[in-house]
């Protein structure tokens, strides 16, 4: 029997499972065999988003284990993100519908605006201007706030929420909005705590989702960067996780988890998969021991 995940409540009232899957990086070919496997383990939230391009074969596993009666609709969490060249209204509608119909989907548990700025849209996903620098738009993330929240009043997706949005900006769309942000989903680990951030999300009634709790290979490295390990290497990490007869990535994730964030952990391999969940299902087993993990902070973007 699969294990039970705790959930926290978003403002509507919709329980949200405290860990979750990341599928950002998850390659075609993988991503759909360990969505199959961490709905087998006991996982019912998932993080994906439209700039991920993997979105199919996601929705390909959900109606597999739908269809084998392992999981109703109803018993996952499912959010996606409108990406940025889809910030006018009549893209974001038009980002939904592919969303949904990429998942097999009537609905989106949580749909997010990924990053507050637009990109020209009608062509690239990354569009370039005669200078070879990224085409941005005009639109204002206010107006497609307004947007999401059409989407939410159609019952396509049932919360609506932020990410990597700055403190000014989290605050221009809460009062200029007619349904609040139930969630921001940012980058929080280790060596990026973020928080000020976080306790000014939490302070508008937001929950915070952690995005690459364990840290990324895709850290920037080379001069003005810092030379430090990853945080899996990291020797305060390490430390604590020998004390404790636990793996460094349990004593990451709960760093954050006793901070009551949820955390989205990416992998591909089942022998991780069920070990992160080992640590959102019994997190009592791992010692509420961290405290010396916030020296560790070096401002260091993993995106």
């Amino acid at each position: 029997m699969a294990p039970s995940v705790p959930t926290v409540k978003l403002p509507a009232g919709t329980p949200l499972p405290v860990i979750g899957l990341g599928t950002w990086k998850s390659s075609p070919g993988q991503v759909g065999q360990a969505v199959k496997d961490a709905i087998d383990l006991g996982y019912r939230h998932f993080d994906c988003a439209f700039i991920y391009q993997n979105e199919d074969e996601i929705g390909a596993a959900f109606a597999e284990k739908i269809k084998e009666g392992v999981v109703k609709r109803e018993d996952l969490f499912v959010t996606s993100k409108i990406w940025n060249t889809f910030h006018s209204n009549q893209k974001v509608h038009e980002a939904i519908d592919k969303t949904l119909a990429a998942l097999r989907f009537e609905y989106l548990d949580l749909l997010l605006i990924h990053w507050p700025f637009g990109y020209k849209e009608g062509g690239d996903l990354f569009p370039k201007d005669a200078n070879d620098k990224m085409a941005h738009t005009d639109v204002d993330y206010v107006e497609t706030w307004k947007a999401l929240e059409e989407v939410h009043k159609a019952g396509k997706a049932k919360n609506i929420g932020l990410s990597n949005f700055n403190v000014e900006q989290v605050q221009r769309v809460v009062e200029n909005s007619t349904v609040a942000p139930a969630c921001h989903q940012i980058e929080v680990h280790v060596y990026l705590q973020n928080k000020k951030l976080i306790d000014f999300s939490k302070s508008k009634g937001m929950v915070v989702v952690a995005y690459s709790p364990l840290g990324s290979n895709d850290r920037p490295k080379g001069p003005g960067f810092g030379d430090f390990p990853a945080p899996l290497e990291d020797a305060v990490v390490k430390k604590i996780a020998a004390k404790h007869k636990k793996q460094p990535g349990h004593v990451l994730l709960k760093f954050l988890l006793q901070q009551d964030l949820v955390v989205i952990p990416k992998s591909v391999s089942k022998e991780r998969l069920k070990a992160n969940l080992e640590v959102g299902c019994r997190p009592s087993n791992v010692p509420a021991c961290c405290a010396p993990l916030c020296s560790c902070a070096a401002i260091c973007l993993f995106v």
